[in-house]
């Protein structure tokens, strides 16, 4: 028996497809184990009975600290009531997310090229505008339901990687503007230069974000930044700031708590970038320090949720967003436009206002994979980082 049989006949196969969008991954999985309820309760179980699949997949010796990935839900509440066409669990370095912008520009692209209908059961249910050329598809993520428009060739059979995929957000608003937030002595890094305190903004868009200037920080610009610095300086400032009460104040989800949490710190530079609609980039750091290598699709929803409350952004209006590396290659922005304004309804009851952004950028396929674990391999079984490997 060959070395490829023997692969073949193994278990504890899992199947992926990879992507990237601006650099950023995106490892599709569309055979993990059936999980029950809700999609948030879906998300539960995952998390407390299989999360050895996410270590596996996304951690080293098969992922690494930059690995993102993305689980096919083919059966919600949401696609049982006809909302939805599918559900998604996005997942990372240290856990899972609840709305991830990259890997539903990747996601939107694969789900119109696959035409298997156990990965995908209501494939052939989606309708082709043929004025436009593309398709539309409702994803179910955990914060709720995220609408795509995938550009296709004219039998609407395959995706067109030529132009942009996009999405309309869930409501995306700004609880909290221009928080001045004391930085303690033992948690100060050397760019800060004795000053004592930061402004921060918080906006939501599918996750919760905690926006800081590049200056506030302490460094120049995001143009030649020193990567090592700014991640020696949010890995002390992310925690320390889920701990305020200024921000635990700010990231209560009118609708669901365990959409809660702070889920990344968002470094802005507005003079940077290389997109003619827009001169703005951003560094974002999420999970376990990871940094995003695409603009973040979710940060853009926040981040015009958050121009649009300081009334610098209107209906609309376009613009563009940049990461290190779209600014690297001069290309890869995401592209971004209030598509509605809306009235929600705060924590405490109270009314806020809110707006649907429309996201857009470009994400091509790397490769397929079968990943697997032998019986006797306790090295990869639940992946590791080098971080944590201590003797």
């Amino acid at each position: 028996m060959d070395v490829f049989t023997t692969l073949q006949n193994a278990n504890h196969k899992i199947h992926c497809i990879d992507m990237h969008t601006t650099g950023e991954p995106t490892r599709i999985i569309y055979n993990f184990p059936p999980l029950t309820g809700t999609l948030l309760s879906k998300r539960d179980q995952a998390k407390e009975q299989h999360d050895h699949i996410r270590k596996r997949l996304m951690l080293e010796p098969r992922g690494h600290d930059g690995m993102y990935g993305a689980i096919i839900i083919p059966e919600t509440e949401l696609v049982e009531s006809g909302e939805a066409d599918v559900g998604v669990l996005f997942v990372h370095n240290e856990g899972y997310s609840t709305m991830c912008g990259h890997a539903t520009i990747a996601l939107g692209r694969f789900l119109v090229d696959t035409h298997d209908l156990g990965v995908f059961p209501r494939r052939e249910k989606l309708e082709l505008d043929e004025e436009r050329r593309s398709v539309r598809l409702n994803l179910h993520a955990p914060c709720g339901l995220v609408r795509v428009t995938v550009p296709t060739t004219p039998d609407g059979r395959k995706s067109d990687p030529e132009r942009e995929v996009e999405f309309l957000s869930v409501p995306s608003f700004a609880p909290a503007l221009q928080l001045r937030i004391p930085v303690p002595d033992e948690l100060r890094w050397p760019e800060l230069r004795g000053r004592d305190s930061i402004v921060v903004d918080v906006s939501y868009g599918g996750a919760y974000y905690a926006l800081v200037d590049v200056q506030e920080l302490g460094f120049e610009s995001l143009k030649a930044v020193d990567l090592d610095a700014t991640s020696r300086c949010v890995q002390k400032l992310h925690p320390y700031l889920k701990t305020r009460p200024e921000i635990i104040s700010a990231i209560r989800h009118p609708e669901d708590p365990r959409l809660s949490f702070l889920y990344s710190v968002m470094i802005v530079d507005g003079q940077t970038g290389v997109h003619p609609e827009g001169m703005e980039t951003g560094l974002c750091y999420f999970a376990a320090n990871q940094i995003d290598r695409s603009p973040t699709g979710s940060c853009v929803a926040a981040r015009v949720a958050l121009a649009y409350e300081k009334g610098v952004r209107k209906a609309g209006q376009k613009w563009a967003y940049n990461s290190l590396v779209s600014n690297h290659f001069g290309t890869g922005s995401f592209t971004s436009e209030i598509a509605g304004e809306e009235s929600l309804v705060d924590a405490d009851g109270k009314p806020m206002r809110a707006v649907t952004v429309k996201v857009g950028g470009r994400a091509f396929y790397t490769g397929a994979a079968t990943f697997m674990v032998e019986d006797a391999d306790e090295v990869s079984r639940n992946g590791f980082t080098m971080g944590g490997v201590t003797v």
